[in-house]
């Protein structure tokens, strides 16, 4: 199939399964004919969720192994299977990380997150009219997260003093904090 601006996938193979990702060595060709190895990380896709108690979001702070440290951060988790509504995996992460089940879910964006390596598509949400519920974590990560809030006008200098550095996590408290005004 050809592609906007003359490159065209020619085929590709998996290399890794693992069990959220693969890696997969695409061949494709340029516009002048050249052809050309990628490496591509497939992932299933993930949901976000920034809910809000009036300007207050509520977050995590957990270890992450591939940085080797604790990030402050949005709930957030990949969808089960390509085709779980997304909507389905905001409400489920909620519960599983906060204790929380929203009233109000509102799709804020959908977005790449690494697209010049992986086909990781991220849909975020605001959740509102939040009430408690059991946390249920799942993961050993989840089982020693903290659970943290933090004012939505505090974002910006949290960004700039690094304690708040997860991509997600910004786009999603800039885009909530957008939408109320």
């Amino acid at each position: 199939m050809n592609q906007p601006g003359g490159f065209t996938p020619l085929g590709e193979r998996e290399q890794w399964q693992g069990q959220v990702v693969s890696l997969s060595v695409a061949d494709i060709r340029a516009p002048d004919g050249t052809t050309y190895q990628r490496e591509i990380i497939r992932h299933p896709g993930a949901a976000v969720i920034v809910p809000l108690e009036g300007r207050e979001a509520i977050m995590v702070r957990q270890y992450r192994p591939a940085v080797n440290r604790h990030l402050l951060e949005i709930p957030a988790g990949k969808l089960d299977s390509p085709d779980e509504p997304p909507e389905r995996t905001a409400r489920r992460e909620l519960e599983e990380e906060i204790g929380k089940q929203a009233g109000h879910l509102e799709l804020l964006a959908v977005f790449h997150n690494s697209p010049g390596f992986c086909d990781e598509i991220t849909h975020c949400y605001l959740a509102t009219d939040l009430t408690d519920t059991d946390r249920q974590p799942h993961s050993i990560e989840e089982r020693h997260m903290a659970i943290e809030r933090v004012r939505l006008d505090d974002v910006g200098a949290l960004v700039a003093s690094g304690e708040l550095a997860d991509a997600k996590s910004i786009v999603g408290l800039l885009l909530a904090r957008e939408r109320l005004g």
